[in-house]
Order: C-alpha cells, then structure tokens, then sequence
C-alpha cells in the first residue's frame, strides 16, 4: 500500500501510457495490476524484446518498463537499441528496468545502456511510485557522451564519468570522455504535470 497520492501525481499516472516488456505472463499481468493500482489507465504489454520495439513504435508509450531476461532481444539489448537517436524514433523515452536479478554489474549495466531506473523484483508499488515520480517530476536532461545516450547520469556512474574527465584534461589520450551536453527533449515527451 502506499500513501495518498496529490491531485498532480494522481493526474500524471491516470494520464500516462505505460508499456510492460515481460515473456513471464504470471509476471505481467502482477505488473499490470500494480500499475492500475497505482492509477494508470493505459497500459500495454509486450513478451519479447522483439514485441517490445515494435510497441513502443506503435503506442509511442510515455514510459517502459522492462524485464533484464527476455527472448529474442534482451532488456539491455532492448535500451540500447532505444538509446539509439539516429536509428530509433523514440530514443527519449523513460525506462525501468525490472528484473529479477539485482547484481550490481546488472544495475551498472543498465545505467551505461541509459536505463532511467532499475528495480528488483519483486518491486513494491511504493517503490514503483517513487520511480514514477522522479522520472516525471523532477525529470534528468538526456545527455549524449561519445558512448552514452541517456538520462544524465549520476551515483557512482557519474563520479566515473568526472574521473574519466579529469585524465582527459590531464592529457590521458585513452580518457575520452566528453561532458554532459544536454539533447533537446524530443517532440513525444512526457505528459505535462497540471500546476
């Protein structure tokens, strides 16, 4: 259970269209129902990574949110392929993984794919909100690094990211590693918010 929610969140979930990748159907049809929990309406599922592309081309859904193991195309293979702005039409668009498998190579994985957020299952709604939230009410700029395409990083993934900066303007030539540059937000962005 999680608390109430204010009139802005509750507009922002009842008004989101979310796109659940899962091959588990015991597992999706839990996601699912945690979503319409949470308030949002609009929700679409695909069971392969395969299925998960062409959703999100099809629905252009406002947030993904992604199982690690799947067949075909895997869930990091899947972000990257999203994070892939000449190639795909959507690369904008906020991720969460959702995964059963919590090792930290995975989180740190995901993170250089350019996923938004990363979950364990099995995920709280209270931890699901909260993700929602920061990724639409206080939104990170999508940053694009030599071999980066994503939220603007930050944690440990950050803190590499500065070290490598650092030799580079020290003249370390194997350090190349460019600063943020924020991307103009792309023409699907998030819903807006009501003030």
């Amino acid at each position: 259970m999680h608390a109430p929610l204010s009139r802005d969140i509750s507009n922002l979930l009842s008004s989101l269209r979310v796109l659940i990748v899962e091959d588990n159907s015991f597992t999706r049809k839990v996601n699912r129902g945690l979503l319409a929990h949470l308030g949002v309406k609009t929700i679409h599922e695909a069971v392969d990574g395969v299925a998960g592309l062409d959703a999100i081309r099809k629905y252009a859904p406002d947030l993904v949110v992604v199982d690690w193991d799947l067949p075909l195309v895997t869930g990091s293979e899947l972000v990257r392929m999203v994070r892939s702005p000449q190639t795909f039409p959507l690369p904008d668009i906020p991720i969460i993984v959702l995964t059963c498998h919590g090792e930290r190579w995975r989180v740190i994985e995901a993170q250089r794919c350019g996923a938004h957020e990363f979950l364990v299952k099995p995920a709280s709604a209270q931890s699901v909100l909260d993700r929602i939230v920061s990724i639409f009410m206080n939104p990170r700029p999508m940053v694009h690094l030599p071999n980066y395409y994503g939220p603007q990083p930050r944690g440990a993934f950050m803190q590499y990211l500065r070290h490598c900066a650092k030799q580079q303007d020290a003249g370390h030539p194997t350090a190349a590693v460019a600063v943020a540059t924020p991307v103009p937000p792309a023409e699907t962005a998030a819903p807006a918010v009501p003030a």
